[in-house]
């Protein structure tokens, strides 16, 4: 007797003789701390998706608490409020967990405006201290870059492109803080 029309036939297979076992012996994959089920730091499972989806060039930023995530962002871009209370996470803290996850090719930082009232009185050439521990994040990790700095203004054009993917909005207190970093390419 033939199926009718539009009709498939499924073929059952047998499981696999380790399935079977498992399945039989009552075994159970459960995660704990001797045996968590990511090998990685980074757990949050936003995150991980959308870095796992992520193309060559793909920009990553890591805001601090001040940047106007909901309004500065490019049309394809997910925001992540980390931003639990002032100054947890930091900015450096979410860069080197995603530095030790993801390939980074480029890293650029917003410069500060030296007519900021903010930063009114400050010697020329001061910069950001968070800038100090970034470097330092960078030189720890397998992937040390030399950090652009843009302008506040370019930077907002530099991250509402097609590009942006991702905005980790984090609780960091310190201005101009902001680093937004383009995906590199897997090494074997």
């Amino acid at each position: 007797m033939q199926a009718p029309v539009g009709l498939v036939s499924l073929q059952v297979l047998p499981l696999h003789p380790v399935f079977v076992n498992i399945i039989s012996s009552g075994f159970r994959l459960t995660p704990t701390r001797e045996n968590p089920m990511l090998k990685t730091d980074l757990i949050h499972p936003e995150i991980l998706g959308i870095l796992a989806t992520a193309g060559h060039h793909a920009k990553i930023l890591i805001a601090d608490a001040n940047y106007p995530a909901t309004t500065k962002l490019g049309p394809n871009a997910d925001v992540v409020y980390l931003n639990l209370a002032p100054g947890i996470p930091s900015v450096a803290q979410v860069l080197k967990t995603i530095l030790a996850v993801h390939p980074v090719e480029e890293a650029v930082i917003m410069g500060p405006l030296r007519d900021d009232p903010a930063i009114a009185g400050y010697a020329p050439d001061w910069e950001p201290p968070v800038w100090e521990d970034y470097r330092a994040v960078f030189a720890a990790s397998d992937q040390d870059q030399e950090m652009k700095i843009i302008d506040k203004w370019a930077y907002y054009e530099y991250v509402e492109t097609p590009d942006h993917i991702l905005t980790i909005q984090t609780g960091e207190q310190e201005m101009y803080a902001n680093i937004c970093l383009a995906t590199g390419v897997r090494k074997s």
